[in-house]
C-alpha cells in the first residue's frame, strides 16, 4: 500500500490517494481528496521507446540494474546487434537474459540482418527466422526496417517480413533518415509506423503530418532532442522519447528522466511530456506495462515533486527495484556467447597504394550525428601509399572482418581529432566487424589486435614517437612505439560485458578520457561515433569490411575520385 499524490495520465488529473497492491497488480485506487503539495507523487514509470541494449555494452540484467535507478521500468528493445552476430539464437539469448530480472524488456524481431548485402555479418535472419520470432509472445514488434530503399523498391523478402508482422498484429518500426515527401508516404503506406532517425524539425514535421509516430532520440552519439522537441506541442499523441544507443557512462548519469526534465524546461506541458515518456510507447506497442489504472501491473515510480522529479522509488510488478538512487536488481553473470574467427594482423595489412594524385574521398564525421559528409581533399602520399595527414586532421579508418580472414577495408576520416595513436572497437553497426581509426598503421594494428586477442572489446593505444614525422610507422619500432594501451573486454558476442554495470561504466569512462585527453579526440563520444562509421544505411559516406560505400547512391565507390 502506497499513499501519495497519484497522477492519472488519461484524464490528466492529480489526486491524493492510496494504491492497494495485490499479487503484483493494482487491486484498488482509493482517492482521498485533491492534490496535497509537499507530498510525494506517484506516476507511471518511464519507457525507452527504442533502444539497442547491446549498445550500453551491458547484458540485459546489467542494463536493467542501471536503468531502474532513473525511473525506467521498460524498454522497446531491438536486438539486431546481437542478431547480426549470432542470428535467431542471439535474440533468444537476450530474451532469456532479460527474463532473469524484474524489468520489462519488449524485444523485437530484427528485420534487416544483415542490414545490407554490402558487408559481412555473422548471421542471417531470413523470412522464416522472422516468422519464428514473431510467433513468440516475448516478441512484440518487427524491429526497425533500415533498408528503406528495399521498401520503396518492393524487395520481396523485406515486404514478406512486414506482412508477417501485420498479420500478427504487431507494429513495424521504421528507420528512414532524410526520407520525406511522396517517398516517405510510400514507406508509411507499406505499414511502417515509427521513425527514430529524423534529424531536422522539417523532416519530423513532414512525417508526423503523414501520421507517423516520431521518436525523439537523445543517445550517446546521435542527439536530436533540440531539433525535434517542438513537435511535442503539435503532435502529443505521436511523440515518444528514446535513446537508441547509450553507452554505460551516460546511462549511469540518467535516462529518459533527463528528457522529461529538458522538455519541461523547454516549456512543454507536464501532461504532454509524460505522455511521450510513459503513455504513448505502452499504448502503441501494447506493452504489458502498468499505467496506474485498476487491474494494471503495479509498475510506477515515486518522486519528491514534479519539478526536479527526484526519484524515491521504482516499482515493477509490485516489487521495489530501486530506492533513493540505489538499484535493488541483483548483479548477475551471463554466459559469454560469441563468434570471433579472425587472426591477428600486421601493420602491412593496413597499407593502401595511391592511384596517382587524384582527390581523396574523406568521410567527415559530425559530432552528435550519425550522418556524415563526403569531402574531397588532396591526398598525402608517402612511398606510393596513401597515409594520414594529422596536421589536417585526416586519419586512417579501417574495418576488419571479424568472422573470417579477409583483407581490411581502408578509408580516411576527418573530425575524429586524434593527434597520435589509435582506437578500435568490435561494436560496429550493424554487422559488428572491427572498426578502428588512427594516425599510423602500427597504432591501428596494435589497437585492432588487442580487440582480436580478447575476442571483442574497445581498445586504445598511444605512442612515444612523433606521428607527424612517421604517419606510416616506417621510422618506428614496436619496442618504442606504445607507451599506453587500454582495453575494455566485451566477451558476450563482442558487444557486451556481464560484469557489474557500474564497474563497466567506470572502465569505459577511463577509456573515453584516454581517447580524449591523451589521444586528443575532439568528439563527445569517440567510441560511439566510431561504431557508426560502418553503418551503410546512414548517408553519406561510410566504410564496410568490403570497401568505401556511398549511402546516397547505395553502392560502393572509389577511395580516390578518378576523372
Amino acid at each position: 500500500m502506497t499513499t501519495a499524490n497519484i497522477l492519472n495520465l488519461f484524464d490528466q488529473t492529480i489526486s491524493y490517494g492510496t494504491l492497494i497492491i495485490e499479487n503484483g497488480h493494482i487491486a484498488r485506487i482509493e482517492l482521498l481528496g485533491p492534490e496535497r503539495p509537499g507530498e510525494p507523487y506517484i506516476l507511471p514509470g518511464f519507457v525507452d521507446a527504442h533502444v539497442h541494449v547491446e549498445s550500453s555494452l551491458l547484458t540485459p540484467p546489467q542494463f536493467a540494474r542501471l536503468a531502474v535507478v532513473h525511473g525506467t521500468v521498460a524498454t522497446v528493445s531491438d536486438p539486431h546487434e546481437i542478431g547480426n552476430v549470432l542470428g535467431v539464437p542471439g535474440v533468444t539469448y537476450m530474451i532469456t537474459e532479460g527474463s532473469k530480472v524484474p524489468f520489462k524488456f519488449m524485444f523485437g524481431a530484427p528485420s534487416c540482418v544483415p542490414a545490407t548485402t554490402f558487408e559481412t555479418a555473422g548471421a542471417t535472419i531470413d523470412v522464416d527466422g522472422v516468422r519464428e520470432l514473431l510467433s513468440r509472445s516475448e516478441i512484440g514488434y518487427l524491429a526497425e526496417v533500415m533498408n528503406f530503399p528495399g521498401v520503396l523498391m518492393n524487395d520481396p523478402d523485406l515486404i514478406a517480413k512486414i506482412e508477417l508482422a501485420k498479420a500478427a498484429n504487431k507494429p513495424v518500426d521504421g528507420h528512414a533518415p532524410g526520407l520525406v515527401g511522396p517517398d516517405a508516404q510510400r514507406y508509411i503506406d507499406a505499414g511502417i509506423t515509427t521513425d527514430h532517425e529524423c534529424f531536422t524539425y522539417d523532416e519530423g514535421l513532414d512525417k508526423a503530418r503523414r501520421g507517423m509516430n516520431i521518436l525523439i532520440r537523445e543517445g550517446s552519439a546521435a542527439r536530436n532532442f533540440d531539433a525535434l522537441i517542438p513537435l511535442l506541442a503539435e503532435f502529443p499523441a505521436q511523440i515518444m522519447f528514446c535513446s537508441d544507443d547509450k553507452h554505460p557512462d551516460t546511462l549511469v548519469d540518467g535516462h529518459i528522466n533527463q528528457l522529461v526534465l529538458r522538455a519541461l524546461a523547454a516549456g512543454h506541458s507536464l501532461w504532454n511530456v509524460l505522455r511521450a515518456a510513459c503513455l504513448n510507447p505502452v499504448m502503441h506497442y501494447r506493452m504489458r506495462v502498468g499505467l496506474l489504472q485498476q487491474g494494471d501491473p503495479a509498475d510506477y515510480i515515486v518522486v519528491d515533486n514534479l519539478t526536479n522529479f527526484r526519484l524515491q522509488q521504482t516499482v515493477i510488478d509490485g516489487q521495489t527495484v530501486a530506492r533513493d538512487g540505489k538499484s535493488m536488481i541483483p548483479d548477475l553473470r551471463s554466459e559469454a556467447v560469441n563468434q570471433f574467427n579472425c587472426s591477428l594482423k600486421t601493420a602491412a595489412d593496413f597499407a593502401v597504394a595511391a592511384s596517382g594524385s587524384y582527390p581523396l574521398r574523406v568521410i567527415e564525421a559530425l559530432d552528435g550525428q550519425l550522418i556524415t559528409n563526403e569531402l574531397l581533399v588532396e591526398p598525402r602520399i608517402e612511398n606510393g601509399q596513401l597515409v594520414p595527414d594529422v596536421d589536417r586532421g585526416i586519419l586512417k579508418l579501417v574495418v576488419v572482418n571479424r568472422y573470417q580472414d579477409t583483407p581490411p577495408a581502408i578509408a580516411f576520416i576527418k573530425n575524429v581529432g586524434l593527434t597520435h595513436g589509435a582506437i578500435a572497437s568490435s561494436v560496429g553497426h550493424d554487422s559488428h566487424n572491427i572498426t578502428a581509426v588512427g594516425c599510423d598503421d602500427e597504432s591501428i594494428c596494435r589497437a585492432v589486435n588487442l580487440v582480436i586477442a580478447a575476442r571483442g572489446g574497445l581498445s586504445a593505444v598511444g605512442q612515444t614517437t612523433n606521428t607527424h614525422r612517421s604517419t606510416s610507422g616506417t621510422n618506428s619500432t614496436a619496442s618504442d612505439l606504445f607507451v599506453n594501451e587500454k582495453l575494455l573486454p566485451l566477451p558476450v558476442a563482442g558487444l557486451m560485458s556481464d560484469a557489474d554495470g557500474y564497474e563497466v561504466a567506470r572502465e569505459y569512462i577511463l577509456l573515453d578520457q584516454f581517447a580524449k585527453k591523451d589521444l586528443k579526440s575532439t568528439l563527445s563520444a569517440p567510441y560511439m561515433t566510431l561504431s557508426f562509421m560502418a553503418l551503410l544505411v546512414i548517408p553519406a559516406l561510410k566504410l564496410s569490411n568490403m570497401g568505401l560505400f556511398d549511402g546516397n547512391v547505395f553502392d560502393f565507390t572509389t577511395l580516390q575520385k578518378m576523372p
